[in-house]
């Protein structure tokens, strides 16, 4: 027993170096990115299994590949994110440290609700990124979430047709993942069939990337650069320190991130519980 244990973390350690590090020579990740990374999937590979592994690495190689498409709408929008296309520690922390809390909660635990609550948390953290990677081309005029009025591309709680049907794909997409990954080897009682997560991913996907948005827009801290005079989520732009102009301090871009996916997770949870 102790052998196959030893094993599962040297093969989860193999197999997150070899991804972090080609996302690293891809620019996707830094070099905390690279350790938070390593870590996460080692730890989520050796306590976990397939299905939870093999989910986790679905989204980041999808939001990567997404990441690296570039385009001048697509570039615009950037200039005011907190996070560009290379991910740090805190964005690998933000996406994925929920995700891991949960596997080691199944792993003292082992309950079929955890594995639907880590469902909606990694559908709410594709499905926003999707939204945010293809939004980001849309050729339409941003409108917030909140007043429904047009904003600037990049704004925090500013949404798209062409985000919002991303972010509908990017969850739907988790959930068939999910649903493969357990067909091919889950021993859990979980409901495996195919189409009910593909279900369950594209709505508390969709739901929990909303509320992203509406965080982003009302919570959120957001700056104002001295030099250029652009409203963005980062402190420093255009080489000066930016002046804080609303939402909580300590809110970061990570913590929205975190947030939400926990509330995607809840409504992924509730949604699993209904008779169908």
């Amino acid at each position: 027993m102790g052998g196959v244990l030893l094993m599962a973390w040297v093969y989860g350690f193999a197999g997150s170096v070899i991804i972090a590090g080609a996302a690293y020579w891809k620019k996707s990740l830094s070099k905390s990115g690279v350790l938070a990374a390593v870590l996460l999937g080692t730890t989520m590979y050796a306590i976990g299994s397939l299905a939870w592994f093999g989910t986790l690495i679905a989204f980041f190689i999808s939001s990567s590949v997404l990441s690296k498409l570039k385009h001048a709408r697509k570039a615009a929008a950037e200039s005011g994110y907190a996070k560009g296309g290379r991910r740090d520690a805190g964005q690998v922390a933000a996406n994925g440290g929920v995700g891991l809390l949960l596997c080691i909660g199944n792993a003292i635990w082992p309950e079929a609700l955890w594995w639907y609550v880590y469902m909606g948390v990694m559908a709410t953290v594709n499905a926003d990124t999707w939204a945010t990677e293809i939004g980001g081309m849309s050729r339409a005029i941003p409108r917030s979430i909140t007043s429904g009025k047009r904003v600037t591309a990049g704004t925090s709680g500013g949404i798209t047709g062409l985000g919002l049907l991303a972010s509908l794909a990017g969850g739907a997409f988790i959930g068939f993942i999910g649903g493969l990954l357990l067909q091919a080897g889950e021993t859990t009682e979980v409901n495996n069939a195919i189409v009910t997560l593909v279900l369950l991913g594209a709505v508390s996907g969709l739901a929990g990337s909303l509320i992203d948005s509406w965080l982003g827009a009302t919570l959120q801290v957001m700056y104002r650069c001295q030099v250029c005079g652009k409203t963005i989520e980062k402190q420093l732009h255009c080489d000066q320190k930016a002046k804080q102009i609303s939402g909580l301090r300590g809110m970061s871009n990570d913590m929205v991130n975190a947030g939400s996916s926990v509330i995607g997770g809840v409504i992924c949870l509730v949604l699993s519980m209904l008779p169908l």
